[in-house]
């Protein structure tokens, strides 16, 4: 990034919100995905992308634990900048071992579950603790089976990933990202993979973490759990926020008629 995308970025007072994007771009080759993004998420609040296949949203949900690198902009979270540190008016990238660091405090959940097969789900969720952590491996286990409880699977510690349905995997998934404690949670279409009788269990622990406070970013299409647990909607089309604000203006009196069109389709 360059001084001129630094200067431009806006310094958000520290606590304001727990993530902060501010004109985030990025671009793979020659098509621009994001294309000054802005947007807050309160800390405690839950916060639904919406958008059609390729507006974006998924990518900016990736940029928020540097999975993917900005070509401009910057991305807070807590205050610290994630995936970059600044020397004057210079950015650079951290090393593999700085952002790891960071991502302890982001906790993410993909469509495909994305469990170690070798591993049972206890195992899968003590790993990153232990591993990364380095919990000892009686606190990581107390806090897994705690975890496991919690996502309804509590007699479920000693089954591998191929004796678990994809709704339980993904609660797995769920509980693994929660044992690192983190300040955020993203979630990357966490139910597109699922059999329709399979989703409401997912959700259901959504929106449990939701009533606890937990701060969250979701990038889905259902419409229901947005609605109902959504603080604020934004819905993205071509790199861009076209609309954003309560679950109440964006779905039931959307202002953009894209919006309306994409609402029309996905009923």
């Amino acid at each position: 990034m360059t001084a001129t995308d630094i200067a431009d970025a806006a310094q958000p007072q520290r606590g304001e919100a727990l993530v902060q994007i501010r004109r985030v771009r990025k671009s793979f080759g020659a098509h621009q995905v994001l294309r000054d993004i802005s947007l807050e998420v309160p800390a405690g609040s839950v916060t639904v992308l919406l958008g059609p296949s390729g507006s974006g949203k998924s990518t900016l949900l990736r940029c928020v634990n540097h999975l993917e690198t900005i070509d401009g902009g910057r991305i807070i979270v807590d205050g610290e900048l994630i995936g970059y540190r600044q020397a004057g008016a210079k950015t650079h990238e951290m090393t593999p071992r700085q952002i790891a660091r960071q991502r302890q405090d982001i906790g993410m959940v993909f469509q495909r579950f994305n469990l170690f097969p070798h591993m049972t789900a206890l195992e899968n969720i003590m790993e990153a603790p232990v591993g990364v952590a380095r919990r000892s491996r009686s606190v990581a286990k107390s806090r897994a089976l705690e975890l496991l409880d919690r996502v309804g699977l509590a007699d479920f510690a000693a089954h591998y990933p191929a004796q678990l349905s994809g709704g339980q995997q993904q609660r797995v998934a769920i509980a693994r990202a929660l044992a690192m404690d983190p300040k955020l949670m993203l979630f990357d279409e966490p139910t597109s993979a699922l059999d329709p009788e399979l989703v409401g269990d997912v959700l259901d622990v959504m929106r449990e973490l939701a009533r606890d406070g937990m701060t969250m970013i979701v990038v889905t299409h259902e419409i229901g759990f947005a609605r109902g647990v959504a603080d604020q909607v934004v819905f993205m089309d071509g790199g861009v926020v076209v609309e954003a604000g309560a679950p109440s203006e964006v779905l039931d009196a959307p202002q953009r008629q894209r919006t309306r069109n994409f609402l029309d389709s996905v009923k």
